[in-house]
């Protein structure tokens, strides 16, 4: 939480700070206060810059939100899909159980424990998790039935392992995914256009105050942006809430 709070106040004092610093230099560079006639032309500019800008930090936040919650559903459909495989190999057979959910709990706890920080590090999903969840695969293929419950049961954990391999090839899209270095310079170049546009408006307290607010506000919204970019590491960390609560489901069992 303490980073996180350090990293919002930095992004939204130093968006503050460059548009009051920006406003403050044009004003130096033009002089002083100029006709009415520049102040509605600057009016007109700053109403367009600032549409156009607020309209790339909308679509761009929108995206990152949806990927979030895209996430979230995907997280919540392969813990599923794990609950579905660990207890149908105990409904096949109790005795030979044990082949499948062993490689399933171990693949589990390296999902929580380090697949996370792992993506989170920008290195990709975690090896050995590969590994516990093809030794579960292999155990259920060799699974020899000896009648139609059996078969059925099968099949089903066939399809729900091809589900937990599907939904990790999307999960490290999701950490693979970043925000261009286009949309940086994008959103920084529509703050500092803005900020000189304010030039013809003179330096008083209102209107500082007010100059200051966009750039707070504009720092916010960026902060927003560059937490839910990287789902896996805090500030905005998904979280592995499905898997654990899975877990605890597993210790009752």
């Amino acid at each position: 939480m303490t980073v996180a709070v350090l990293e919002g106040s930095g992004f939204i004092l130093g968006t503050a700070a460059l548009t009051l610093l920006c406003y403050l230099l044009m004003r130096y560079l033009t002089g002083g206060d100029p006709e009415q006639h520049t102040k509605d032309l600057a009016g007109s500019v700053i109403f367009r810059v600032s549409a156009l800008h607020g309209l790339i930090l909308a679509l761009v936040f929108a995206q990152e939100m949806v990927d979030y919650q895209q996430l979230k559903f995907e997280s919540t459909v392969e813990a599923n899909a794990i609950a579905d495989v660990y207890f149908d190999a105990r409904r096949y057979d109790p005795d030979l159980a044990p082949t499948v959910q062993e490689p399933i709990e171990a693949y589990l706890e390296l999902v929580v424990s380090r697949e996370w920080d792992h993506l989170a590090e920008g290195k990709g999903l975690f090896g050995p998790a590969w590994g516990q969840w093809d030794a579960a695969y292999e155990a259920v293929l060799d699974l020899e039935p000896a009648d139609q419950r059996q078969e059925s049961l099968r099949s089903h954990m066939l399809d729900r392992i091809h589900v937990i391999s599907e939904t990790r090839v999307k999960r490290e899209n999701h950490a693979a995914g970043s925000i261009s270095a286009m949309f940086w310079f994008a959103a920084m170049a529509g703050v500092v256009l803005i900020a000189l546009a304010y030039y013809p408006y003179p330096v008083q307290r209102h209107n500082v105050m007010l100059i200051v607010m966009f750039g707070a506000f504009t720092g916010l919204v960026l902060f927003f942006i560059s937490a839910f970019s990287n789902p896996f590491d805090p500030p905005g960390a998904i979280g592995t809430g499905p898997y654990l609560r899975l877990i605890e489901q597993i210790a009752r069992s």
